[in-house]
């Protein structure tokens, strides 16, 4: 398959080309669902388009819990077929579309009553493996065990011996949600597919009652240049935006679309004494501590959301319910200071003009509310491909003509063949290419074989071969490359989506910020003035969020929040 390369002459052909003749396919929103509706669009052979209003995952789908998983609290609410579905997009994940990209990761659920808790628990785990092996796509992953207390907390010793009396330990999955919305837009170019992020559809192109297309403004042309993109069917697959984006025709259709606020915190791999992570049943919900390399993710929250959607903001309230609520378990108590990093995300979740939120659905809906526009909503991260396969299945009834099957179920991202290969020789890498063996682990596990392609850089520059002096879990060649080949058009893009820098360092980046500018600046021809701008732009962002989380409720948060306006070059 051809390497896809999402740079700046990339991004400029694609527009010019979506304008150029008439698609079959559009699809507005570059999120996990955008991608993945392009990648099966493309792979049935339709000419496909794809268009993002800021950057890839820059909304929902590069801020949720990092998870991919069969969701078991659903095994409580009796949701056997969301848990089965999502179980068997688990198992697809693991073994045969993204191995680079998804992988295990264990759960420790402490238990706090003797006898009825560890039969009831226990049965809801075993019933969630045996529904994953049922499917045919849980080999991957180790069935659940049954721990005593002792030995929960030679696994987890972090936690209080009050804290339990047993505990159940079993597996799900984990990625980089960002990391993988980019690997899929990759994918679908790769196949045919134009995409071009920065690029925000103004309006929707109507002939009568039906959609025919869209007007589309690129951003980084400072809002002149403006495109005509017209196709014979548009999806509109813009999450938490789904009601605005309606707005344009007039649909309000069949449902709508409410936000659910989600924080994270990220603390120090060392402040937390566990070799797994936890689930932890709280009044509301669950709540995640999560390993994620030299770190731990701690969420989530769930509370509605109503104010900007572009950037959710956390307020100090949040960050206390989270900290109060992993320090009932803990030995030693997390504070406000061991907090490296702080995300804050929205649900699309489906609802009805009188549900309340606690009621809205985490299932997806498809409709087609206009002539040439389908929307699909909702849904869960894990089962994005799902929702992708309904909404072109809709777009397809438009098209008259015959269209080939989904085929996307056989369709690897970019990187995973050839990536277990890569991993058994990752010593050799090594030798040849100078690096520690660490190095290039971590490097397959982001970019699976494409990483050939990131030690061809250092290659040619061997400066590009050392860490950033102050995020040193990252190359220098990972910035350059997410500008030449990942479609990072600022500096906010990649050091908080393709690189996690912004949440994984105390400063959030802000040490890093102009050595990472100077780097993208040849890559995408900044002049000096450029690169004040992004780092002075990147500065504000991260003083404007840290100025949110001291903030006592969502208002107020907001309101400071959006004291660092977008960047827009000049």
């Amino acid at each position: 398959m051809r390497t896809a390369t999402l740079g700046p002459a990339q991004r400029a052909e694609s527009l010019a080309g979506m304008a150029e003749r008439e698609l079959d396919v559009l699809v507005v929103g570059g999120g996990v669902v955008g991608a993945g509706t392009a990648l099966d669009a493309v792979t049935r052979g339709l000419s496909t388009g794809l268009v993002e209003a800021r950057d890839w995952a820059s909304g929902t789908s590069s801020r949720s819990s990092k998870l991919i998983h069969g969701g078991l609290r659903y095994l409580e609410m009796l949701d056997f077929a969301l848990v089965r579905e999502a179980l068997k997009e688990r198992g697809l994940l693991l073994e045969r579309l993204a191995p680079h990209l998804v992988k295990p990761v264990p759960f420790l659920y402490p238990l706090q009553h003797k006898g009825w808790e560890r039969w009831y628990a226990g049965s809801g785990v075993a019933l969630y493996d045996a529904m994953s092996m049922a499917r045919g796509h849980g080999r991957g992953l180790p069935m659940h065990r049954h721990l005593s207390r002792r030995h929960a907390l030679r696994v987890a010793p972090a936690l209080r011996k009050d804290a339990l009396v047993g505990a159940l330990q079993y597996y799900d999955a984990q990625m980089d949600d960002a990391r993988f919305v980019a690997t899929l837009v990759r994918t679908a170019v790769s196949y045919g597919a134009k995409a071009a992020n920065r690029a925000r559809v103004t309006a929707f192109v109507r002939e009568g009652e039906r959609v025919v297309g869209a007007r589309v403004t690129d951003v980084e042309g400072g809002g002149e240049g403006e495109y005509e993109i017209r196709a014979r069917q548009v999806v509109n697959a813009t999450g938490v935006w789904t009601d605005d984006t309606q707005a344009m025709v007039g649909e309000r259709g069949q449902f709508h679309v409410r936000a659910s606020k989600g924080i994270h915190l990220v603390v120090p791999r060392d402040r937390i004494s566990s070799s797994t992570g936890l689930i932890l049943r709280t009044e509301k919900s669950v709540l995640f501590v999560i390993p994620w390399g030299r770190h731990w993710i701690v969420g989530t929250t769930d509370t509605d959301w109503d104010l900007d959607k572009a950037h959710p903001a956390a307020s100090t309230a949040d960050i206390d319910y989270l900290l109060e609520h992993v320090n009932s378990v803990l030995r030693v108590p997390l504070t406000r200071d061991d907090v490296e990093g702080v995300y804050a995300g929205l649900r699309p979740l489906l609802a009805g003009e009188s549900d309340a939120t606690s009621k809205l659905s985490r299932e997806h809906t498809v409709a087609h509310p206009a002539p040439g526009l389908v929307v699909v909503a909702g849904g869960k991260y894990t089962t994005y491909r799902v929702m992708a396969k309904d909404a072109v299945d809709e777009a397809v009834h438009g098209l008259d003509m015959r269209v080939a099957d989904c085929v996307t179920e056989d369709v690897p991202l970019l990187g995973a063949e050839g990536y277990r290969a890569l991993w058994n020789a990752r010593a050799r890498i090594a030798a040849r290419s100078g690096l520690h063996v660490v190095r290039v682990e971590h490097l397959l596990n982001r970019y699976g074989a494409t990483a050939e392609e990131v030690l061809d850089l250092i290659a040619s520059d061997p400066s590009l071969g050392e860490p950033l002096q102050a995020a040193d879990d990252y190359l220098r060649a990972e910035i350059v490359y997410a500008a030449s080949h990942e479609g990072a058009r600022h500096l906010d893009d990649v050091l908080t989506r393709r690189t996690r820098i912004s949440i994984e360092t105390f400063d959030r980046g802000t040490r890093s910020a102009r050595e990472a500018a100077e780097l993208m600046a040849p890559v995408l021809g900044w002049d000096k003035d450029q690169i004040e701008r992004e780092v002075e732009h990147y500065e504000k962002r991260v003083e404007a969020e840290r100025e949110s989380q001291l903030q006592p409720d969502d208002q107020t948060a907001d309101a400071a929040r959006l004291g660092a306006p977008d960047i827009v070059p000049l």
